[in-house]
């Protein structure tokens, strides 16, 4: 009983064979002059043309292993540069008393910016 081979090992094995026999044939050219022996040795080199062709259509069958993506990886620059920006925000807020940098400093805040805040201390955010 063979043991089963996965496409990749199927071709590999079958890719070693025709290197085999092209260096065959070529060996075989070189060795003669004779144009009967020229004409078996080109084709065999055309015969493994064709089936290095068939076993590129058979492996293309065969879907790509998936590759699991890892953990994203964090990058500290990046949570550096939000970590300003926050800090810029909440001065601006502590200043105006609103999100908007440019609001009014006596302009009331939205009732949903009043909502946020309430539930943001009510989480210890804030």
């Amino acid at each position: 009983m063979t043991q089963a081979q996965t496409p990749a090992q199927w071709c590999a094995a079958l890719q070693a064979k025709m290197m085999a026999a092209l260096d065959a044939a070529w060996d075989l050219a070189e060795r003669s002059d004779d144009p009967a022996v020229l004409l078996k040795a080109r084709d065999k080199a055309r015969v493994c043309g064709q089936m290095a062709a068939a076993a590129r259509k058979v492996a293309a069958l065969v879907p790509a292993p998936k590759v699991k993506a890892g953990a994203p990886v964090a990058d500290p620059e990046a949570f550096e540069e939000v970590r300003v920006q926050v800090a810029a925000l909440e001065a601006a807020v502590e200043v105006t008393g609103a999100l908007d940098p440019g609001a009014a400093p006596g302009k009331p805040p939205a009732a949903q910016a009043v909502a946020m805040r309430a539930a943001l201390r009510k989480l210890g955010r804030r």
